[in-house]
């Protein structure tokens, strides 16, 4: 088959992690996507949870290394030409599973072609190729520029830290642990005058407890105004932490809106509305706080949707009293708080 021309592009990308309702945790990955006519190619590959090796956390010498394998720069590092495109998001290992194509020059141009799902040093196409994706052939100039991009901007980067503002010492502990848990370092304050703007500027967002009062939030926004840095605030919907770092994800994801999987939440009447531009796996979890400030969870659903706008049934228990719903896919995740 000849590979048709496909324009090439790189966006930032997440892979969500969180703290799961059994008590388990995935960890967070900030990545860098592939964007193939104009859509992330790993939306094609199903309801994949990888990531490519373009990740924000890996040493810059490795990242570096791994923009000049894609540019042909260096041997492949699999057999027959392969390299690999998403691999595990937890590990990396290839015994995990690992998304590889062949990539080639074709005068001026690069190739990609063959996909396949490969667990072993040798792959086979045959066997667990990915029918119907690719060949793509990517102009020259343009994917040399894209790549070349990357390394003028010292890789991806990412401010993966959050700056937590809260005075319930034991609520904001437990939320800072579960972050970093994920992924994501955290660090708690009562406020921020005095901080460098250096400081400042390793912040992805700053998260506000429910009971930090106005005076002081204005105060902490104020000092990242006079330094000149723009981050995303976090108003804390309810002291229940798998809700907190949910928001905090939220916050987190620098990917354009118009190339995410899920982008919308809503509930109303009975029903959670969901919208995802791909298929793939949608779990919803339900928290709610009882009259005594105890937490319940409620797995409202798990499985497979398919490009569009669903509707889903809530249970009358999950949204009693004051009540909150998560919506996770393996790259995003919304919260929507639900009506009382």
């Amino acid at each position: 088959m000849s590979a048709a021309y496909a324009t090439f592009g790189l966006a930032p990308a997440m892979r969500a992690g969180g703290v799961l309702a059994d008590g388990g945790h995935q960890v967070h990955r900030d990545f860098v996507d592939f964007i193939v006519d104009g859509r992330p190619l790993l939306f094609q590959l199903s309801d994949l949870d990888a990531v490519s090796p373009l990740a924000s956390d890996v040493p810059p010498a490795l990242f570096t290394a791994q923009v000049r394998s894609l540019l042909l720069e260096a041997e492949a590092p699999l057999p027959d030409g392969r390299y690999v495109i998403y691999g595990c998001p937890e590990c990396a290992d290839l015994a995990c599973g690992a998304v590889t194509a062949v990539i080639e020059r074709a005068g001026d141009d690069y190739v990609w072609r063959d996909f396949a799902w490969q667990t072993a040093e040798q792959a086979d196409p045959a066997l667990n190729g990915y029918q119907g994706i690719g060949p793509f052939r990517f102009h020259g100039d343009e994917y040399r520029t894209a790549l070349h991009s990357l390394l003028d901007a010292d890789g991806p980067g990412g401010r993966r830290r959050v700056l937590l503002i809260g005075a319930r010492v034991a609520l904001v502990a437990k939320l800072a642990a579960a972050l970093r848990t994920i992924g994501i370092g955290a660090d708690i304050t009562l406020d921020a005058d005095g901080v460098p703007a250096d400081e400042l500027r390793g912040y992805g967002a700053v998260a506000f407890a429910r009971g930090v009062g106005e005076e002081q939030r204005a105060a902490v926004r104020g000092a990242f105004e006079r330094a000149g840095v723009e981050v995303a605030h976090v108003d804390g919907l309810a002291p229940i932490v798998p809700l907190l770092v949910a928001q905090i994800e939220h916050a987190l994801d620098r990917g354009p809106a118009e190339l995410r999987r899920l982008t919308r939440l809503v509930t109303a009447d009975g029903e959670a509305g969901v919208e995802v531009t791909s298929a793939c796996r949608v779990r919803l979890t339900a928290y709610r706080l009882d009259r005594l400030s105890r937490t319940h969870t409620h797995e409202v659903f798990d499985g497979v949707l398919e490009p569009g706008r669903h509707r889903i049934p809530l249970d009358a228990k999950a949204v009693r009293g004051e009540s909150y719903l998560v919506a996770r896919t393996a790259e995003s995740v919304l919260v929507e708080a639900m009506a009382r």
